[in-house]
């Protein structure tokens, strides 16, 4: 579960991706279960919104069958105009043929008459609808619907083919308008020395921001010897990698204990995918959304440069051994930098150039920042 923006308005998902498999392949299978045998049935599907669908109950569908479209339009942002307006008809002689629609939202119904309009001079034997999604309370005709994939509330989803102005289409799950977030939450991101913890030091105070750094609530609860920092050492102490959900659990509970801050720094968290994907959910059930990964990219050997000489008054062993330090970027450009990808497919990854002044990286971070 996430939020995502859209233009101007944010989305909460709703229907995650193998809900909706489940579903497509239920309403082909009802739909192949009631077509007499040897017929060969033409599937009409409506666009724009129903190309995913489409394609998806075709595939599943088993059995002969020839494939077709109408194009109307009855949307305007997000609500329904009443106006539709017919762009492309449909041209197979389907006289005599068994003809299935395929829809992907049936609400008001008024695409939906315009549909029946189109065929009725068809002359076709049998005239059958499918769609996706159906919601009940807003339907005003007393044309049948044969199959429905869901019903659904009236609130305005995108996603899986459904669009706003335009954009959303490509969403794999379903999503739903729900209220613009009101935290700002950043995960800062970087490889070892790149000047994570200075940096966040400065934008925590300028922007009125949590500073949250996984090493610093993993030595807090071991200290204070909490049942997760209890649970965490025993891990460490066995010589084993502390479980996701343990860390996971800790940062829930540092949200948790600053629920009314404007937004938090997460430094050093999230470090793999599966950290991600929770962090988001976790977000989303509060309302809200990680804004953007923003990253300090700085070269490698420079780093190398810089942890060697921190090494000199650090007091850590692992500063001062080059091959070490090697390593430990090894280890992070083969697991964590894997998150560039994750945010990147949202459209959230800000790299921003790493080297220069404090200062200097601080600006460039702060126009970012601003942005998000």
């Amino acid at each position: 579960m996430k939020i995502t923006r859209i233009h101007d308005l944010y989305f909460k998902e709703f229907i995650p991706s193998d809900e909706i498999t489940s579903i497509v392949k239920n309403l082909a299978r009802q739909v192949e279960s009631d077509i007499v045998k040897n017929e060969v049935p033409i599937f009409v599907g409506i666009l724009n919104g129903c190309f995913v669908f489409a394609a998806d109950f075709i595939r599943e569908y088993n059995g002969n069958c020839e494939v077709s479209f109408v194009k109307l339009a009855s949307y305007n942002g997000t609500s329904s105009t009443e106006n539709v307006k017919k762009l492309v008809g449909i041209n197979e002689d389907l006289t005599g043929r068994t003809v299935i629609i395929l829809e992907d939202i049936i609400d008001t119904g008024t695409t939906l008459q315009e549909i029946y309009t189109i065929f009725r001079s068809h002359n076709v034997k049998e005239l059958k609808i499918v769609t996706l999604f159906f919601k009940p309370d807003v339907y005003k005709k007393e044309l049948p619907i044969n199959y429905i994939g869901k019903n659904i509330d009236d609130k305005f989803i995108v996603g899986y083919g459904l669009d706003y102005n335009e954009l959303g289409r490509n969403l794999p799950s379903i999503y739903q308008l729900t209220t613009q977030p009101k935290m700002k939450n950043i995960v800062l991101f970087g490889p070892p020395g790149a000047g994570k913890g200075t940096q966040a030091t400065v934008l925590k105070d300028t922007y009125n921001l949590i500073h949250i750094s996984t090493g610093d609530v993993f030595r807090y609860n071991i200290k204070n010897q909490t049942e997760l920092g209890l649970l965490a050492k025993k891990y460490m102490d066995e010589g084993d990698l502390v479980p996701d959900e343990v860390t996971i659990n800790m940062l829930k509970a540092e949200v948790e204990k600053n629920a009314n801050a404007n937004g938090f720094i997460f430094d050093g968290f999230p470090r793999t995918e599966d950290q991600a994907v929770a962090l988001d959910a976790f977000l989303a059930e509060k309302g809200e959304r990680i804004n953007g990964m923003v990253a300090l990219e700085v070269p490698e050997d420079l780093l190398v440069e810089r942890l060697l000489e921190r090494g000199k008054t650090s007091g850590r062993t692992d500063d001062t051994d080059e091959s070490k330090i090697r390593n430990r970027f090894n280890e992070y450009n083969t697991k964590t930098a894997i998150l560039k990808d994750f945010y990147e497919a949202q459209g959230n990854y800000f790299g921003i150039n790493g080297v220069g002044s404090i200062e200097e990286i601080t600006a460039r971070l702060s126009e970012v920042f601003d942005t998000l």
